[in-house]
């Protein structure tokens, strides 16, 4: 390689010394800190005495020390990332169990008491309950055991617009979950609209667990689940997309 081809070295201060050096150190004592990319220009020192006769400070310490909590920080992401995996893989494999029931109904009201019974079991939950509003007259079967009635109105107050809507440290609200309220400390709230023509309605997940519903969590499974659910409603109600 040429002269004209070499790596030019920024310019230096050639009247810079080592003990300027060791000064500028000596009155920044957090530069190492707040700069720990300086250590990989460093060449580790040896044990030994330096030229004053004092103990040299082992560098090459602080890099492995360094090294090990750079594997731990890898280590500790890469497990959550297989925990979070994990996690996902599960509950897919419960929402399609809880699909397929569904769809092994063989009337109405198996179809409702598979929503309201059968549902919290297979997902891990305390309790799941279907809610729609009603005048008691707009909607078939709407006296079926396990439905829950709400007067017009309240859920379009309650979702504010959302198809999905996760909680956690609540007080369960009597009017969706009955006398099983108290009992509930978080909760999945999911929109169905079963028609142009009928009410709003929603199911509800509650659980004891205060965290295991809130936002943040990825919702696209159970929203899988809830457009399952309005057409399974529609096909049963013979009702029109």
């Amino acid at each position: 390689m040429s002269d004209s081809q070499e790596a030019i070295a920024p310019p230096m201060d050639k009247n810079l010394t080592e003990e300027d050096v060791l000064s500028f150190l000596q009155n920044n004592p957090k530069f190492l800190q707040k700069n720990p990319e300086a250590c990989d220009y460093l060449i580790p020192p040896k044990n030994g005495a330096g030229k004053d006769g004092k103990k040299v400070a082992d560098f090459q310490s602080f890099m492995i020390e360094r090294l090990k909590t750079d594997k731990e920080k890898v280590l500790e992401t890469t497990q959550a990332i297989v925990e979070n995996a994990r996690s996902n893989m599960n509950n897919q494999q419960r929402i399609h169990a809880v699909i397929l029931r569904l769809l092994e109904a063989k009337n109405f009201e198996e179809f409702i008491s598979i929503i309201t019974m059968d549902m919290s079991q297979m997902l891990d939950t305390d309790i799941s309950v279907f809610v729609v509003e009603s005048n008691g007259q707009d909607i078939p079967h709407v006296q079926t055991n396990g439905i829950r009635v709400l007067p017009e109105g309240t859920i379009d107050n309650w979702m504010n617009g959302q198809s999905v809507m996760l909680q956690n440290n609540i007080s369960g609200i009597e009017a969706i979950y009955g006398g099983g309220a108290n009992l509930v400390q978080s909760q999945a709230l999911l929109r169905i609209d079963i028609a142009m023509d009928t009410p709003p309605a929603i199911l509800a997940f509650g659980s004891r667990d205060p965290n295991m519903f809130g936002e943040g969590q990825a919702t696209e499974l159970i929203s899988f689940l809830a457009r399952v659910v309005e057409r399974a409603f529609r096909n049963w109600l013979k009702q029109p997309n």
